[in-house]
């Protein structure tokens, strides 16, 4: 069976890429600014880094079962977890944090932004080594004999 692989536009591209950008780079320059512990701010940067990878890795495994291509059942309830523990942390530091409401919502914002930046340029990164065939076969499914 031949599965129909669409190239995403380069608008849709230089949109994901300018929301990761946006989104990391603001949230990079609200820290460095920021008048907190250095310990703080590394905090926020790591769940920075985790938060986006741990969105990456589950906008692939959720894919990869689409596309029938298998990820075991514990890596991917693994990426679940990973996800809403990066989402929780940062809603906990906020919620604990000295900062003025402005300020948390900065950073809560710009920490969305860049989660949904990556997930976005991931798919295009996909998409397009998937389009560079124009169509791919899709692999049979296991039989339980």
């Amino acid at each position: 069976m031949k599965q129909q692989v669409h190239k995403p536009s380069p608008a849709f591209i230089a949109a994901s890429w300018s929301a990761l950008l946006l989104g990391a780079v603001a949230y990079l320059i609200g820290l460095f600014n920021a008048e907190m512990a250095l310990n703080e701010k590394g905090y926020y940067l790591t769940l920075l880094l985790f938060g986006l990878f741990a969105a990456v890795s589950l906008q692939k495994s959720v894919r990869d079962r689409v596309e029938d291509i298998p990820v075991s059942g514990l890596y991917y309830a693994l990426c679940w977890f990973a996800l809403m523990v990066s989402l929780l942390l940062p809603l906990v530091g906020l919620w604990n944090a000295t900062l003025l409401l402005s300020e948390k919502g900065f950073y809560g914002m710009a920490f969305a932004l860049s989660l949904f930046g990556a997930v976005a340029v991931q798919k295009n990164t996909r998409d397009l080594m998937a389009a560079g065939g124009r169509e791919r076969e899709v692999p049979p499914l296991p039989s339980s004999d």
